[in-house]
């Protein structure tokens, strides 16, 4: 018995050095994703470039925090909670690289569409939604580290927000279409980064049900809202 304590805090060491990993790579994302959707709005090549490079200190990231929760389950055998909370890590660092993915991808297509005319007020509309979608993805973080319910749940909601924002900068980029066929390509890309850009608010909403997971011991029973009204016509595209 007198074992446990010291046992305990071996965990609880081991558990708050890899929560910083994955606060450090929740910052990562979360700058690249602001960086990606300011190089695309100044047409700034040398910042993408940069976004594009930074991916791989994420990639590299994930694979330590992976390794370290390796460690923690052969090394310290968790059960219950201590378990659960070792494997909502790695859910959640998951979630993340496939977030850092989706900022080097607009990045890279910022690149590209330096190559073309500028659609009107496309870029602003990213950044917005591009911001809105780091708010979250702050929050769901936020949560996992204060282990707040309410406040994971406050995210599962905004999320339908998010999806609003794509459902408008969508019809405008169908409206510039019309207008003009010279924008297709352009809208084109444009249409794919708001997509990821969209998808990275429904990996802050799955990190916000792994909060819940912890903190409850199940997952939400509903469903999360969604307002997404191109998710079938996206379905059919996304390997594009």
């Amino acid at each position: 018995m007198s074992m446990e304590p010291h046992i305990h805090t071996a965990f609880d060491r081991d558990l708050e050095s890899v929560q910083a990993l994955v606060m450090k790579m929740g910052g990562l994302v979360e700058h690249a994703l602001l960086q990606a959707a300011q190089a695309l709005e100044t047409r700034d090549e040398a910042l993408a470039a940069q976004v594009r490079a930074g991916d791989r200190v994420i990639d590299e990231l994930e694979d330590l925090i992976h390794t370290e929760c390796a460690r923690i389950i052969a090394l310290r055998s968790p059960t219950a909670t201590d378990l659960r909370t070792v494997l909502t890590v790695m859910r959640i660092v998951g979630s993340l690289e496939r977030s850092g993915d989706y900022a080097k991808n607009l990045a890279k297509r910022s690149l590209v569409l330096n190559q073309m005319r500028p659609v009107n007020g496309s870029s602003g509309s990213i950044s917005r939604m591009a911001r809105s979608v780091v708010g979250l993805l702050k929050d769901a973080l936020d949560a996992y580290v204060t282990r707040d319910a309410t406040l994971a749940e406050d995210v599962r909601k905004r999320d339908a927000e998010v999806d609003q924002m794509y459902n408008s900068v969508f019809r405008e980029f169908l409206t510039h279409m019309m207008e003009d066929p010279r924008n297709i390509t352009a809208c084109m890309h444009l249409h794919f980064i708001a997509k990821n850009i969209e998808r990275v608010g429904d990996h802050a909403t799955g990190i916000a049900e792994q909060v819940l997971y912890l903190v409850n011991g199940k997952l939400p029973d509903d469903d999360r809202p969604k307002s997404d009204f191109t998710s079938l016509a996206d379905s059919a595209t996304t390997t594009i």
